[in-house]
Formats: C-alpha cells, sequence, structure tokens
C-alpha cells in the first residue's frame, strides 16, 4: 500500500493513500460519460441552430463544445482544490509528492502533458495507464514532470473506527468537558497521532499534539497528568460525551 504524508494545520503528519490505476480510470470515465452527455445536448443544439439556417450558431456550438473538453481538467483542478466532477466522486485529489497543495505551474504542467497522456496518436491513454501501472507513486508522465500523485481523500482513520473501538464502563466521567469543541476530525487526528505514537514510539508528535490541542480547549493539563495521557483521555472524553448528547 503506497502512502504520502500530509501535512495538517495543526503541524501534524497523516498519511494517505496514494490512489490506484482504478480509482483514476473510473474517475476519467465519470468525467467522460460527463463529456458525451454535454456532446448530445450540443449536437441538439447545433441541429436547432441548423434548421435555423444559422450556421454561425452552430460553429459556436461545437467550438463551445471544444473549449470545454480541452480546458475542463485545468479549470476544475484549479477551482475545486485538485478535484475533477470524476475525481470528487471517487474521493481522489492532486496533491504534489511532498503532500502540499500544488502550484499553478504544477497544474499546468499536468495539464499539458495530457497531449501525450491521452492524446489520440499516444494510443488514446495508454501512455497514462502504463505509466500509472509500473510508477511507484501511480503517476502519469504529466504527474512525474510536475511531481505531483492523485491521493484518496480519505484518511485511513476514521472517527467511526475510533469510537467503535473505545469501550467506557457506565461510571465514567470525563476530565475534560471542553472537548466538546472539538469534532470528529480533530478526534480523528489524535488518533491517528496516538496510533504512530504506539507504533514508533516517537514522542515528539504526541506534544505538538497536546499543545495544539490544550490550547483550542483552553485547558490545563494537571500535573499527574503527561502528555499522552492527556490526548486518550481527550478521545475517551469526546466519545462520551458526543454519545450521551446523541442519545
Amino acid at each position: 500500500m503506497e502512502i504520502i504524508k500530509i501535512s495538517t494545520a495543526q503541524n501534524v503528519d497523516i498519511n494517505y493513500e496514494i490512489a490506484g490505476l482504478g480509482e483514476r480510470i473510473a474517475a476519467r470515465l465519470i468525467d467522460l460519460v460527463g463529456f458525451l452527455i454535454l456532446y448530445f445536448l450540443m449536437i441538439i443544439l447545433g441541429v436547432i441552430a441548423s434548421f435555423s439556417r444559422s450556421e454561425i450558431g452552430f460553429y459556436v456550438v461545437l467550438i463551445l463544445f471544444g473549449v470545454i473538453f480541452v480546458f475542463y481538467d485545468l479549470v476544475c483542478e484549479l477551482s475545486m482544490n485538485g478535484q475533477t466532477f470524476g475525481k470528487k466522486i471517487m474521493k481522489i485529489k492532486v496533491v504534489s509528492l511532498d503532500g502540499s497543495q500544488p502550484t499553478f505551474g504544477q497544474y499546468i504542467f499536468r495539464w499539458i502533458f495530457r497531449i501525450i497522456d491521452f492524446g489520440i496518436p499516444f494510443g488514446w491513454g495508454a501512455v497514462a495507464l502504463i505509466a500509472v501501472a509500473v510508477t511507484k507513486d501511480h503517476q502519469r508522465l504529466g504527474d512525474m514532470l510536475a511531481k505531483t500523485t492523485l491521493i484518496k481523500t480519505t484518511p485511513r482513520t476514521q472517527f467511526e473506527n475510533v469510537a467503535f473501538n473505545i469501550v467506557l464502563p457506565d461510571n465514567y466521567q470525563p476530565v475534560f468537558k471542553e472537548v466538546i469543541h472539538l469534532n470528529d476530525r480533530d478526534i480523528e487526528l489524535i488518533h491517528e497521532v496516538l496510533a504512530g505514537f504506539y507504533k514508533t514510539g516517537n514522542p515528539d508528535l504526541i506534544y505538538a499534539m497536546a499543545a495544539k490541542t490544550k490550547e483550542h480547549i483552553v485547558v490545563t493539563i494537571p500535573a499527574e497528568m503527561n502528555e499522552l495521557q492527556f490526548l486518550e483521555h481527550v478521545v475517551k472524553d469526546y466519545n462520551y460525551l458526543t454519545a450521551n448528547m446523541s442519545v
């Protein structure tokens, strides 16, 4: 399973899975279906224009479709945070190899080299398919030159998995009621940090996450409690309080 690290606003690195060939193909097919529907609509408009003896209108419709087809990916990725409608449905997006948001230049590189990746003279996408299948980070040619790839937008840890794995006693008393100011995504991040610590024993992320969390919910860690215990209590308290609020 290939992964890439992305730094969150809390300065915590979270692992995301790199999108595979299947997700990329499915996203492209969804976009192409959209274009097919648009094409038939344009044909209908062109026919209507020809019946009205407006040749100019017919050519305007064809040119408009061509412009949309050519610039669709570039405009969508720039305006939709690295996604087209197909990518959004498949929950994948474009990111730089270092996990950051791609620059305008990187998007341009990816778009320009679509000519080779998906161009008719190069096998209708054969170049892209082969490149994505054999490269380590599942990159097509445009990705390799732009130093980008596609990731799954859903992190490996989901809040439902965090909550269901926590069993609290009936007489449990929350320590930090201020955790109610957090949200499910905050708890997912904390759980990722805890899981990383349990696996590697590296305390640096624990200290950073604890500092950000106590600052966000405005609490003081008791003297008898260390940062690891603080984060563990935060997850338990959030799970307890949100569960009882929903009852």
